[in-house]
């Protein structure tokens, strides 16, 4: 068998592993994504491990952001996803939403969410929630 031969060969077989790796990495009935779950409330609070109702305040809108798409969130959806966590809610969420606004890690949507107050995440919190809780 030539070089030339043997080379062909192997690229033929990286060929074929390749369509196999790429199948594999679909789900049946999947347009082209790949099996990635995601997280849930809960294993987020295990990941990141706050301690106190304002972390774990801004983790659920981070949840809530980033895992379910929202486009803002309300003391409704806040309630519903500590639950979730299996995690007692705060006595008063709008306080503690507001000593996150202070500290700059959410600030006010545009527009009210079934008629209730809503906010959103600034990239200060985003940062902080991806660097586990810590100020950079």
């Amino acid at each position: 068998m030539s070089v030339e031969d043997m080379l062909n060969a192997i690229k033929s077989q990286l060929e074929d592993h390749e369509k196999r790796i790429a199948y594999l990495e679909k789900r049946p009935g999947d347009k082209g994504e790949t099996t990635t779950k995601k997280l849930s409330i809960r294993e987020i609070f295990i990941s990141k491990k706050p301690k106190t109702d304002v972390d774990k305040t801004l983790l659920v809108g981070y949840y809530l952001e980033i895992f379910q798409d929202y486009t803002s969130f309300n003391s409704s959806d806040i309630e519903v996803d500590f639950r979730s966590a299996k995690e007692p809610p705060p006595v008063n969420i709008n306080d503690v939403v507001n000593k996150n606004i202070r500290k700059g890690f959410i600030m006010s949507a545009e527009e009210k969410k079934d008629n209730k107050q809503a906010w959103v995440l600034t990239n200060l919190g985003i940062q902080y929630v991806d660097n586990d809780l810590k100020k950079q």
